[in-house]
Formats: structure tokens, C-alpha cells, sequence
């Protein structure tokens, strides 16, 4: 019995010893880890630029506001906001299939009321199974229910083809803002004599002012 118990504190004792030395060179890897490499731009990165920049100065938020109202996300696809296409056309999809949904029942509904209330006997097949057995008041009232819901869809509808065509419009003015590296953020400490408050004040300079011209990638 004491010596299982020597074992397996001679066992405890080693694991402890290796895990302590696991974790001396994992310390030590952390500084002698090689620094990262620095980046370096390729032909292809630069090529990815000029087109970017060529792009640009065909660029014309304008377009992109008519090419929206006209289709709606054929503006995205000229800002080359190309995942915003399953969202434009997403979103149009539910209030046009609720419009062919509501419009169709209720131009069901609406016959099968007119049948009834005139007693068209004549006409009792035009009427959909389902509206056979409902009374005149209960079709009245899926009626303006299903033309409720159809006029809600065609507002939905214009709703979403607007914000279609704002979208277009601000990211299209947005592609034009400078976010490279030549610009930086300040925020420098201030004392309001006016007021004895202090306060601070935010100053956006650009590093580089000078427009540099395209050049070409040989």
C-alpha cells in the first residue's frame, strides 16, 4: 500500500515537472517567434488598385440613383455592392407574392358575395369550394380583408424599391470618400475659456494633399 502511494506521488510529482517545463517553452517560443514578414505589394495587388481607381473616375452616383429606380438592384450592381442583391430582391419578393396572394382571394371572395347577396343560383359553381358555406357577412369581411392586405403589399412593395434606390444612391456618394491611409484622426484636449469647461476637439488631417496620378501597371 505505501508503495502504490509512493507511485503515485512520484507520478504527480512528474507530471507536475512536465507541464511546468510544457509551459517554460511555450513562453520562450513566444519571444523567440519570428517577426511577420512585411507586406509587399504585388503586380496583382496594384493592378486590383489602378482598376479600383479607374473605376472611379467613371463612377457616377447619378447613374447608379436611375439605374435603381429604373431596376431595382441593378444600382448595386454598379456600385458593385453585389451582396446586397439576394437583400433588394429578398425583400421585394414578400410583399409581390402577399399582392398575387390577397389579390387573388379577394377577387374570389368578392364574386362568391356578389353571388350570394344577388341569389345568382345560376352562378353558385363560380364560387371557390372553400367559400361555398360562408355567409354573405363573412364574405364581405375576408373581402376587405383581402383587399386590405393587397394595398399593404403594394405599399411594402414601393417602400422597399425606395429604399433600393436610396441605397444605391448614398453607397454610390460613399465609394467616392477617401478611407486610405493618407487620412488620420486627432482628438486633442481643449479647455473652453467661455464656458471653464474642458472638452475635446476632433481634427481629420490628410497626410498627403497632392492628387497623385494614375500609373500604369507594366
Amino acid at each position: 500500500m505505501k508503495g502504490f502511494a509512493l507511485l503515485v506521488g512520484l507520478w504527480l510529482t512528474l507530471s507536475g515537472y512536465g507541464q511546468q517545463q510544457k509551459d517554460t517553452l511555450q513562453q520562450l517560443s513566444l519571444f523567440t517567434k519570428a517577426p511577420a514578414a512585411p507586406k509587399v505589394d504585388t503586380v496583382a495587388t496594384k493592378r486590383k488598385r489602378f482598376d479600383r481607381q479607374a473605376w472611379l473616375l467613371n463612377h457616377n452616383p447619378r447613374t447608379a440613383t436611375r439605374r435603381s429606380a429604373l431596376i431595382p438592384g441593378l444600382g448595386q450592381i454598379y456600385n458593385r455592392d453585389y451582396w446586397k442583391l439576394p437583400i433588394v430582391y429578398g425583400g421585394l419578393a414578400i410583399p409581390i407574392s402577399l399582392f398575387f396572394y390577397n389579390n387573388t382571394w379577394y377577387n374570389r371572395t368578392r364574386t362568391a358575395f356578389d353571388i350570394r347577396v344577388s341569389n345568382d343560383t345560376g352562378r353558385f359553381g363560380e364560387i371557390h369550394p372553400d367559400l361555398v358555406n360562408l355567409s354573405p357577412t363573412s364574405l364581405q369581411f375576408y373581402r376587405n380583408s383581402f383587399r386590405q392586405g393587397r394595398d399593404y403589399s403594394i405599399l411594402w412593395t414601393l417602400l422597399v424599391w425606395g429604399l433600393n434606390v436610396v441605397d444605391a444612391t448614398v453607397f454610390g456618394h460613399l465609394k467616392h470618400f477617401d478611407v486610405s491611409d493618407n487620412l488620420s484622426l486627432q482628438v486633442n484636449p481643449q479647455y473652453m475659456l467661455a464656458t471653464n469647461t474642458p472638452g475635446l476637439s476632433l481634427v481629420i488631417t490628410q497626410k498627403d494633399k497632392k492628387a497623385k496620378p494614375l500609373k500604369t501597371v507594366k
